[in-house]
């Protein structure tokens, strides 16, 4: 079965004329949460307490069995809503239930299973594949809703800025997605926050920096630059201010070592002869590309002594992470220390 997008809900929901099933999954929360709900808006009649029923993954799927079968009231459709059911670790009983509540055509009745947080994996899965067939024989839809691409985005943004009664370049669009990442609702909330702050300004890249709340991934990406910058000073504010936050340390770690990766591969490919563009198709960047370039602004500053020791370091640190009652602050500390003191030096802080 094709896997369908956003294009296919809109066109459901302008004319008014849906399928019986819709499986919605996808790593955008806002997309799928806002979909599902203007679905089931159109998916029913008369009252929304008889004939609009909301189920959890906890639920009992006999529950949601009875109530799809169950016939609407005193209105001629109902719908039936089920999110975040854990199907990898049902029953076999309740996996198979599930798969005949997607494959049974209900006339008077639409079905939406909903994935918001549930891992949903359409190429290994077998079992997400078995939800997938079952949802093929009701003529359903399954709808795979992503983030959208950063060219979207921006245009959401810059829109959103207007009809907000503010202004916003895309140049400054495109910074607020880079550091506040791509989920849509939270691009939202930020937008909503920055329009209220400059009410009939222009929004620049300034005031982004000043009012919106970046990414955990673009906060640990500061502290990385200031590593980079040798400035232990600022990597240890920052440091401390992502422990306040509560960030945890492993996550912190996790994000550093991904900004190293990046310029081992870039380095690796330009022994090759290949730049941004190779490395970006060969390990699937995709809308990430910019994280390479921010690598290739301070590729200079390691050869590679500086990166295997640096690399080294930082294996160091995640083994000592996951080792019974290690301080994580104090790791994270000198792992920055150390980090710093290879660029510096072109050696480690303990040569043995």
């Amino acid at each position: 079965m094709a896997i369908l997008f956003e294009d296919a809900l809109k066109k459901d929901i302008s004319s008014k004329k849906l399928s019986k099933t819709y499986l919605i999954f996808g790593d955008d929360s806002f997309l799928k949460k806002s979909y599902a709900d203007k679905l089931s808006a159109i998916a029913y009649d008369g009252d929304e307490f008889f004939n609009l029923q909301k189920f959890e993954g906890n639920s009992n799927l006999q529950d949601v069995y009875n109530a799809v079968e169950q016939l609407p009231m005193m209105a001629d459709s109902k719908c039936v809503c089920l999110t975040d059911f854990d199907f990898e670790k049902a029953s076999k009983e309740d996996f198979d239930r599930l798969c005949t509540l997607l494959e049974s055509s209900h006339d008077e009745c639409v079905f939406i299973l909903r994935f918001d947080n549930v891992e949903c994996d359409a190429q290994h899965s077998t079992k997400f594949k078995s939800l997938i067939a079952a949802t093929e024989k009701s003529d359903g839809k399954v709808i795979r809703l992503d983030h959208k691409k950063p060219v979207e985005l921006i245009k959401v943004l810059t829109d959103g800025a207007v009809k907000r009664g503010a202004k916003m370049d895309s140049n400054t669009a495109r910074y607020m997605v880079e550091i506040c990442g791509s989920d849509l609702n939270t691009l939202k909330n930020e937008l909503d926050k920055l329009c209220f702050y400059k009410k009939g300004e222009v929004i620049d890249k300034k005031t982004v920096d000043s009012v919106a709340v970046k990414s955990v991934e673009e906060s640990v990406f500061e502290l990385t630059k200031e590593i980079f910058n040798c400035n232990p000073t600022a990597a240890l504010s920052l440091l401390d201010s992502l422990f306040f936050m509560r960030i945890e340390a492993i996550i912190i770690l996790h994000t550093i070592s991904s900004s190293y990766v990046d310029l081992y591969r870039l380095k690796t490919a330009k022994k090759i002869g290949k730049g941004i563009s190779y490395v970006s198709e060969q390990f699937n960047y995709g809308k990430r590309e910019f994280v390479l370039k921010r690598a290739l602004s301070v590729i200079d500053k390691f050869d590679d002594n500086r990166l295997e020791l640096s690399i080294k370091a930082l294996k160091d640190a995640d083994t000592a992470l996951k080792t019974a009652g290690a301080d994580e602050r104090i790791v994270m500390e000198q792992l920055v220390i150390k980090l710093i003191y290879i660029i510096v030096k072109g050696e480690a802080v303990d040569k043995n």
